[in-house]
């Protein structure tokens, strides 16, 4: 989808038609948009298309005519039938007269724009446009990053509670594979920030000075995050597995208890059903023998399970 915005006194703008100083969104765009740009801002096709590619690898080039900046943003997949986050590229053109970005998808990073709570946003300071796109993303990281944590806490309590399931331990797997893939996109774009600082050809301006610092902080917070919930995690695993390990364990116990004084009465039974001469069977001869001893094999049962629970194995 191609859209155009330009900002005119702080405020943002949809346009029906090209003008300079504007900013180009395209978000899964089709072959002729992407033709129509390319031919447009004199943008090499490739450079385009390659964003486009999930595989793509953060990094800054400069071109003739525009500078390429590819950073990854966080993104929402369906991973093993569950809803997951990986990261996709973000890919933002800076040609002479306009701002052009490129996703494979639509993405919120940009609805801070849409808000109007972006501090001096302007569709013609291109360098501040990109130190606010990573601020942005900065911020919806850490979102996402409180979110895993939130998930992985409630995780926590059903095996605190006793109730943690085996699909739990496939759960914590999930978020710790999120966290990897967040954890190797950011500092991708602590390095993408580190060369943007040191490039003179883009024209840049003493008032975004706090901006970059403020981008610099977010994202080394973010990835400090990232590092943290990873080891939590890590911890919250062998929780789970040590949780569901001790769970089967009295599984075991119980049904080997059950086992053991289900064992009485079969060995009386056995032996009373053997091939004997009735003479030499104790009470066979008695009117009330047989419910003696079922009445024995029931004492017996009761004192094997009373030993058993003094002594903790039931």
């Amino acid at each position: 989808m191609l859209k155009l915005f330009k900002t005119d006194g702080g405020v943002l703008s949809r346009l029906n038609d090209f003008e300079d100083g504007i900013w180009v969104d395209l978000a899964d765009p089709t072959m002729d948009e992407i033709k129509l740009i390319a031919e447009k801002y004199q943008i090499d096709t490739n450079d385009i298309i390659a964003i486009l590619d999930d595989e793509e690898t953060s990094r800054v080039e400069q071109e003739s005519g525009y500078t390429f900046i590819v950073i990854d943003i966080p993104s929402e997949e369906t991973r093993h039938g569950r809803s997951a986050y990986t990261t996709i590229p973000l890919g933002i053109f800076l040609t002479e007269t306009a701002i052009v970005t490129v996703c494979s998808e639509a993405s919120d990073i940009f609805s801070i724009f849409n808000r109007k709570s972006m501090r001096s946003f302007s569709t013609k300071k291109q360098m501040r446009f990109v130190y606010q796109v990573l601020y942005s993303v900065a911020v919806e990281y850490q979102r996402l990053l409180r979110y895993i944590d939130k998930t992985r806490k409630e995780i926590e309590t059903r095996a605190i509670n006793n109730i943690a399931e085996d699909t739990d331990l496939i759960d914590l797997h999930e978020l710790e594979s999120n966290l990897v893939y967040f954890t190797a996109s950011l500092k991708s774009n602590m390095l993408v920030i580190d060369r943007l600082v040191r490039y003179e050809r883009i024209k840049k301006y003493s008032e975004d000075k706090e901006l970059l610092d403020d981008v610099v902080i977010e994202i080394k917070q973010a990835a400090e995050m990232t590092d943290i919930y990873i080891n939590i995690i890590h911890g919250s695993r062998e929780l789970i597995a040590s949780v569901l390990n001790d769970k089967l364990n009295r599984v075991m116990k119980l049904l080997t208890s059950v086992t053991l004084i289900m064992g009485i009465p079969t060995i009386v039974s056995g032996l009373y059903g053997m091939n004997v001469d009735e003479k030499w069977m104790p009470l066979s001869h008695m009117q009330y023998g047989f419910g003696l001893i079922c009445a024995g094999i029931a004492v017996i049962c009761v004192l094997v399970i009373l030993i058993m629970k003094k002594s903790k194995l039931l």
